[in-house]
């Protein structure tokens, strides 16, 4: 994992306009309001033994919290954010994007609402979608976290 290149991609998409339209971007996915950057991909369920699918969630795991590091000297301490709690709440209430496709793939993200931008930055491995595999994800948004 390159912390360098993920990290000088967050900022760039701190700053870079939010597409007009949904659809695919050089760094994902965007939308109205959101940037979603597929920083690293994985193996999938399908793919081989699951022991190392074990093995690459964890590393996964520490390429986020490697970015933690890097960040919460910038934008403060945070606490993990539940994103597990948010699915369920998906079920009665409607949870704008790009919140509800985010715990639709993931069950735990770092989250801040970065200084001076009007956004917020969240980082997570994305493990859920069994189509998708594993992914480590950045998400840039103007929405706050409902």
């Amino acid at each position: 994992m390159d912390i360098a290149r993920h990290i000088a991609l967050i900022d760039e998409l701190c700053h870079r306009p939010f597409p007009a339209e949904r659809g695919p971007s050089d760094t994902g996915s965007g939308a109205p309001g959101h940037h979603v950057a597929v920083l690293e991909c994985g193996p999938g369920p399908g793919d081989g033994d699951p022991a190392d699918l074990a093995v690459a969630a964890d590393q996964f795991e520490k390429g986020r919290d490697a970015l933690y590091e890097v960040l919460a000297p910038r934008w403060g301490d945070v606490s993990p954010f539940n994103l597990r709690t948010l699915l369920l709440r998906t079920e009665r209430e409607d949870i704008p994007e790009p919140w509800a496709g985010l715990c639709a793939r993931a069950d735990v993200a770092w989250l801040w609402e970065v200084p001076g931008t009007a956004r917020w930055v969240a980082v997570a491995v994305a493990d859920r979608d069994p189509g998708e595999g594993l992914r480590l994800l950045a998400v840039v948004t103007d929405t706050a976290p409902p």
